[in-house]
């Protein structure tokens, strides 16, 4: 070390230490939270992101600095890291960490904390962090407060090696799917000083091959392919590759292909092929139609696969024949049939909708494209008309999902929230290939905005972010964004129906007593969302009609949008 070098603080030195491996390693992002006991931690981010080696976001409150952080890893494969300072800043973690280990997502948490001989004595902003998140962690490391500054690098580079590899799921000690660790960092004073270490030499670990199991699937059995939330486009391509039927959420990321089932709720209503079941290869985590576990779990005589995806096995009813790390397909003929008699219903439901929908809207109508090029001013005016009176119908939900569906494209991001809106963007939308994000590990409403930033941080990419107003409440800090620094490239569309109306699909709700029901489950807001949209700096509309709405989705805008579509309960 150099004469400079020595000054330095333990505590500054063991940060660098933990950062400059992770970076070596491939962190690219660090998530920060003000704090004093991480300043280290804090400023050695800064420094490094000065010099290049990775890009830091500050948040002010660390439950949205978790779920940027999860945004992150969601959009990338890979963790970012998450500072925070000690005591109920560290719990306030929780919520993202839980959805990370049910959902697979990478996640680094480096926890400040007092040195040994100030806890249990009452002293100031200090609890019990060392396994604060029990088992929702994949590995956890306490390390204690380093005296010197040479030991302590050597330690915080073991630490960060270990971290690195446990939250990719590439320690063959831990389990082999992605998800948080936790690093426990104690510090004493001096806790950081104003020189910068010689750069860490970093001696890159070779891993030990993580075995993964795989399986080869024959053509001949009746196969429903199932893409549950963060399936990805590999569950389109087995569908593809075998022939089979696939019934895709919303959310899985593989809705799309010739083998998608339109409506599937419907083809899954259909006895007759649902008792033609032979098999079942499930993807992801599916949550949003009961039809799926309801299917596996009361058919033990189906064959059901589970391709892990990184999040807890999905396991409805203990049904579940096989767990796999991956699949491949045989070689042999496809049965056409079979594959044509679920397209066939799904295609039937679609048409009803579409028929109703005509019936109801004049959105949904297609144009009269011979009336608009007549020669008679009759015809022309009574298209006009109809344009108009499409353009001026009033939004219903279906015609808020299926707006921002069409305005979004395979280079945006598009998050959903997990609220009502999900399940009719699920029930009504077609396929299409677009990376669609949700916080399916748990279904929660928490941090869906900080989430979306992450995502947008991330990929640079324009993300729509369609929520209802309790989920955008619950989290809005996360609209807060960093002055003077790269700004998300953020849309979010409100759907604002004045509380929590997905409760009213409850059996209580038709026999509760409706003041203490609208109370305690609706839970009734009128926040001014353009008062709100001013004081993050947002830009807002308001779109009643389906013409404002689709206007308000195709803007370029410079700064983030906030826009509310006003809904009937």
């Amino acid at each position: 070390m150099s004469d400079a070098s020595a000054e330095t603080s333990p505590a500054t030195t063991s940060a660098f230490a933990v950062l400059e491996t992770l970076v070596a390693r491939g962190l690219e992002w660090v998530v920060v939270c003000p704090g004093a006991r991480s300043q280290a931690l804090a400023l050695a981010a800064a420094t490094l992101e000065r010099e290049g080696a990775l890009r830091v976001v500050v948040r002010i409150d660390e439950r949205s600095a978790g779920f940027t952080a999860l945004g992150i890893g969601s959009e990338t494969g890979r963790p970012a890291a998450v500072v925070t300072t000690s005591g109920s800043a560290v719990a306030n973690l929780h919520p993202a960490v839980m959805e990370a280990h049910h959902a697979g997502v990478p996640l680094i948490l480096l926890t400040a904390d007092r040195p040994e001989e100030l806890r249990g004595i009452g002293s100031n902003q200090t609890t019990v962090q060392e396994g604060m998140f029990g088992a929702s962690v994949r590995w956890m490391r306490e390390v204690s407060a380093p005296e010197d500054g040479v030991v302590g690098a050597q330690t915080a580079q073991t630490v960060a090696h270990g971290a690195w590899s446990a939250a990719l799921g590439q320690d063959p000690a831990v389990p082999a799917r992605p998800g948080p660790v936790h690093v426990n960092l104690a510090f004493r004073e001096p806790l950081s000083s104003s020189h910068r270490p010689r750069p860490t030499v970093v001696t890159m670990e070779t891993p030990t091959p993580v075995k993964r199991t795989a399986l080869t699937l024959e053509r001949g059995p009746r196969t429903l392919v199932i893409a549950g939330a963060n399936s990805g486009p590999v569950a389109e391509q087995v569908a593809h590759e075998g022939g089979w039927p696939l019934v895709a959420e919303v959310s899985s990321g593989a809705r799309f292909g010739r083998n998608l089932i339109p409506h599937y709720r419907a083809a899954l209503a259909d006895t007759e092929l649902t008792d033609a079941v032979e098999r079942i290869v499930l993807f992801g985590h599916p949550t949003l139609a009961r039809q799926v576990p309801a299917l596996i779990a009361g058919r033990p005589d189906i064959n059901t696969i589970v391709v892990r995806s990184g999040g807890e096995d999905v396991n409805p009813g203990h049904a579940v024949t096989t767990f796999t790390d991956e699949v491949s397909i045989s070689s042999g003929e496809t049965d056409r049939a079979w594959l044509g008699a679920w397209l066939r219903v799904g295609a039937a439901a679609l048409s009803a909708y579409e028929a109703e929908q005509a019936e109801t809207s004049p959105a949904t109508r297609a144009p009269d494209v011979a009336a608009g090029r007549s020669a008679d001013a009759a015809s022309k005016r009574a298209f006009v008309a109809a344009e108009l009176a499409a353009l001026r119908t009033p939004v219903t939900r279906e015609l808020l999902v299926d707006a921002v569906w069409r305005a979004t494209w395979p280079h945006d991001r598009l998050v959903i929230g997990a609220s009502r809106i999900i399940r009719v963007a699920d029930r009504v939308v077609p396929g299409k290939k677009i990376p669609v994000f949700s916080n399916r590990g748990l279904a929660g409403i928490d941090g869906t905005v900080s989430t979306a930033t992450g995502i947008s941080l991330a990929s640079g990419a324009l993300t729509r972010v369609l929520v209802g107003d309790i989920t955008l409440l619950h989290d809005v800090g996360g609209m807060w964004a960093e002055p003077g620094h790269p700004q998300p490239r953020l849309q979010i569309v409100v759907a604002n129906d004045g509380g929590g109306t997905i409760f009213d699909s409850l059996e209580v709700s038709a026999t509760a007593d409706q003041p203490d029901f609208d109370r305690v489950m609706l839970t009734p807001q009128n926040v001014n969302l353009s008062a709100l949209a001013e004081a993050y700096g947002f830009e807002y509309q308001r779109a009643s009609t389906v013409g404002e709405l689709d206007q308000a989705l195709t803007q370029p805008g410079l700064r983030p949008l906030l826009i509310e579509v006003p809904l009937e309960r």
